[in-house]
């Protein structure tokens, strides 16, 4: 899909993890967009070089950085993105919103990007209906693919128990105005469904206001959503917006229907087989447990890490070589692999390793999110030297901060769509000039996302 009223840069997203990163780099190429997923904001003359494209995604960690490591590391990526000069800027948040205080606050997000865009009024889209995502007078509500019943977001079996942002407000305005003292107006399902001119409103109410929270729970009010931002999107500067991969469908089936771009085949090929499977799951959520256990079921290799003994400077090295070496033995035999570091909620070792950062001078809160992304850190050397000893052709993370910290250890230099796997989770080809990633597919998946036989499905294709 190419817009054709303006051959400049329509689209960068920022991504505030790498699973919600490659979901809405998903929808853009199943919508016929050239794009492409970098782990650093590009030049105009990389992009240039390599063909142009018509948006780009831009994967990041933000979701468990502090606000003073926000206040380190966005500003620079912000800025670089608006030398771009993009139509709009989306700042990719999981459709669950999950986010504290001082946690992925996307209440302090806005406050730094109201700033550096000069902009006021930051539309928020929250519903995501092919996500099973629905906002409704400001709630968020999600199906639980657990058992398959859309609940309020702090009533959901696996987000009102996040390890790390649990879910305790439903209303989207009150949980992130709390964030950063902001005043965020809301346009309900009403008005979106009555009022012609929604961009008109969107403008007052957010000359008024510092965000402006629009809800969703059907395609057609995402389009209406869309409209909006397009219409937006007009002026000098990028209109900025936060929401789930909601934002990217609401636009390209707004552009659809309107008539504003030329529709191409996705440049996707079916999901087939490979020999075997490396999984790597730092996510402690029920549906990853139950994911874990039909890999196992249907003959993967079940490799349990000893959390704690990678925090400990004596023994680190030790378990790192160990995982590796075992890894790779069972993937030469032709064995497919699940390492995990948590086997759902009331895994023994979550404890133990917020004991073991608490022993570290850490506070319980902060011995859960450092404890985590150390966590994830140390995999991604294990993932890098199991990749070094052999030759694999497809990898899957699970976990959204564990997704972002071994891709960050391999990077690559791009990820673009290979195929469909699940919605929000697809299969990706790594671009690298490195050697052992070269041929290299991964998927990234969120805790929350996929159903039961997602591993399986990895393996074994359509």
């Amino acid at each position: 899909m190419t817009v054709q009223s303006d051959p400049t840069l329509q689209m960068v997203f920022y991504g505030d993890d790498f699973t919600g990163s490659t979901d809405a780099l998903e929808v853009l190429t199943a919508a016929g967009l050239k794009c492409a997923l970098f782990l650093q904001p590009p030049s105009a003359q990389l992009i240039a070089e390599l063909g142009g494209f018509d948006a780009i995604g831009i994967a990041g960690d933000s979701r468990a950085l502090s606000n003073a490591e926000m206040d380190a590391a966005l500003p620079e990526v912000f800025r670089a993105i608006r030398d771009l000069s993009p139509s709009l800027v989306h700042y990719k948040v999981c459709s669950t919103f999950d986010s504290s205080t001082n946690v992925g606050s996307i209440g302090h997000v806005i406050s730094l990007a109201s700033e550096i865009f000069a902009v006021t009024g930051v539309p928020i889209i929250a519903g995501n209906p092919k996500l099973g995502r629905y906002c409704a007078f400001g709630n968020l509500f999600a199906l639980s693919k657990t058992d398959h019943q859309v609940h309020r977001i702090d009533r959901h079996p696996i987000m009102r128990a996040h390890p790390i942002t649990p879910m305790r407000e439903a209303d989207l305005s009150v949980h992130i105005g709390q964030q950063s003292d902001l005043k965020i107006a809301k346009i309900n399902l009403r008005q979106i469904e009555e009022r012609e001119d929604l961009a008109a409103l969107a403008r007052n109410v957010g000359s008024q206001y510092d965000a402006v929270l629009f809800d969703g729970t059907t395609d057609d009010h995402l389009t209406a959503a869309g409209r909006v931002l397009s219409e937006l999107s007009t002026g000098s500067n990028p209109v900025f917006v936060v929401g789930s991969s909601g934002v990217e469908h609401g636009l390209t089936q707004y552009w659809r229907k309107a008539g504003l771009a030329n529709g191409h085949k996705a440049s996707v090929v079916p999901l087939r087989p490979v020999g075997q499977v490396l999984v790597v799951s730092g996510s402690a959520s029920s549906l990853s447990q139950e994911q874990i256990e039909a890999a196992l079921a249907n003959g993967f290799v079940e490799l349990a890490v000893d959390a704690t003994a990678l925090m400990i400077d004596s023994s680190r090295s030790a378990v790192l070589r160990d995982l590796a070496k075992a890894a790779v033995a069972h993937l030469e035999a032709g064995r497919s692999v699940v390492m995990h570091t948590a086997k759902g909620p009331a895994d023994q070792r979550i404890e133990q390793l917020i004991d073991a950062m608490v022993g570290k001078g850490f506070n319980r809160d902060e011995a859960r999110a450092q404890g985590g992304k150390q966590l994830a850190f140390e995999m991604g050397h294990v993932v890098v030297n199991i990749l070094k000893a052999f030759p694999l052709k497809r990898l899957v993370v699970s976990g959204g901060d564990t997704s972002s910290q071994i891709t960050k250890r391999l990077d690559p230099d791009a990820l673009v769509i290979k195929s469909y796997l699940s919605p929000g989770a697809p299969l990706c080809q790594m671009h690298s000039e490195k050697p052992y990633l070269k041929g290299v597919e991964i998927a990234l998946k969120g805790g929350q996302m996929g159903d039961r036989d997602y591993f399986i499905k990895a393996l074994r294709g359509q």
